[in-house]
């Protein structure tokens, strides 16, 4: 493939899957720090912080039906014109969010416009992630498939990157300032990135595995049915493959943010910053760890970082409750930045190997998206509910990582490596 290509898809994957997740990331921050006190008004300050990340895990609920309509249209018209399409979505929602009167102007309608919105983000990332990745995968030379589907895999720890560094800014403002109108800023001006992103897709050619699916004739009329009618096996793996690189994910990055500050008393700033670093970690780890699965295979990997995961969950919770900035930060860079970085890397990889080109769309998003709501936006609302039913203990959260950990060791068991072999093959 030529160089100069290879380039301009690696970039279109990356730049529209960072932009989604900026705009998805911001969110899930905002939510702990602004919307359980401005919109999800509640005496109980932590009624309020629980209805704040319900609504976070709403999105992840929509999320499986936005793979569906989404994973149509890319499975039966194409991958470029359905990323238009999500991005389009995405960004108009988001650019919405920083506009909305709170609920001290509107009452009750302002948590329901929000929520609202939220659905229509979550709709939109449901079909952007299998895009991306797709985008990257089906026009990766076979020995390169690794490290060119970690790439849209890096849009998630950028998009988080860039919504943590600008909600930083933010928070330098006097508090009262950042409430009344700091948190808006980042929303409004994501407008500029979607603008840009759109420009970038605009630019790409249909992937080779659809084009060839075309000729052949092989385009399902109804790719939903096909999926659940020759790949349901597929779709279950996917599922629960997933469930380890999601609900530790939004523990170290988006749980903590609270837990932090509330319960250990350190401060939003050397939260924020520690989940900084961790993401620039991780961010420059995941396409070393991309390209070493094209030479060790993605299996490997992805196993080695799910054990280390189990290995993890309690030192990771002892080394936070040493009431140290430092440790704090080495715990979040340990479990964000290092053991999270190849299970995450190898994941989309995996997951398009399983799935034939016709069905590939469909069958990477419903897992992957059904995983997600399952056991992602859910993890900060199951881990605050658990703090508050066990006295604050942090033991039953670790527990619930170890078992985030054994599902998805469970749910890889029969998948085989696929690596330096044909992504299109007969034998696939």
């Amino acid at each position: 493939m030529d160089k100069k290509v290879a380039r301009k898809v690696l970039i279109a994957s990356l730049i529209g899957s960072s932009i989604e997740w900026f705009d998805y990331f911001l969110y899930g921050t905002v939510a702990a720090l602004v919307f359980n006190q401005m919109f999800f008004h509640s005496e109980d300050p932590t009624v309020g912080l629980m209805l704040a990340y319900a609504s976070f895990a709403l999105a992840f609920f929509i999320r499986p039906l936005g793979g569906v309509i989404f994973s149509h249209i890319g499975d039966r018209i194409g991958r470029k014109k359905t990323l238009v399409l999500t991005l389009s979505l995405m960004g108009g929602s988001t650019v919405l969010m920083g506009f909305l009167p709170t609920y001290e102007a509107i009452g009750v309608a302002a948590p329901i416009l929000l929520i609202l919105l939220r659905l229509i983000q979550g709709i939109g990332l449901g079909g952007e992630w299998g895009g991306a990745l797709l985008l990257a995968v089906e026009y990766a030379p076979k020995d390169k498939r690794g490290f060119f589907g970690s790439i849209p895999q890096m849009g998630v720890t950028i998009g988080m990157l860039l919504g943590t560094l600008a909600l930083s800014i933010m928070t330098l403002l006097p508090e009262d300032t950042f409430m009344t109108w700091g948190w808006r800023v980042p929303f409004i001006l994501s407008a500029l990135l979607v603008i840009f992103g759109l420009w970038i897709r605009k630019g790409i050619d249909e992937t080779p595995s659809f084009k060839k699916a075309q000729e052949k004739g092989e385009i399902t009329k109804i790719p939903f049915l096909e999926t659940m009618r020759t790949h349901w096996k597929e779709v279950l793996i996917a599922v629960g493959a997933k469930v380890v690189e999601t609900a530790p994910f939004y523990i170290f990055g988006t749980f903590i943010v609270s837990y932090a500050t509330t319960q250990l008393g350190f401060s939003r700033a050397t939260t924020l910053s520690a989940v900084t670093i961790a993401t620039i970690v991780t961010t420059i780890l995941i396409p070393v760890m991309g390209s070493l699965s094209d030479k060790i295979g993605r299996k490997k990997l992805y196993v080695g970082g799910t054990i280390l995961m189990m290995l993890y969950a309690f030192p990771y919770f002892w080394l936070l409750h040493q009431g140290s900035a430092a440790l704090l930060i080495l715990a979040t860079v340990l479990g964000l930045g290092i053991i999270w970085a190849p299970i995450t890397a190898v994941l989309g990889t995996m997951f398009s190997e399983i799935f034939k080109s016709n069905v590939r769309y469909t069958g990477i998003s419903l897992g992957y998206q059904i995983g997600a709501a399952l056991a992602g936006g859910t993890a900060p609302l199951v881990a605050t509910a658990l703090l508050a039913a066990y006295d604050n203990s942090y033991v039953p959260v670790a527990l619930y990582i170890i078992l985030a950990a054994a599902i998805s060791l469970i749910a890889v068991a029969a998948v085989r490596d696929r690596k330096n072999e044909e992504l299109d093959s007969e034998a696939a």
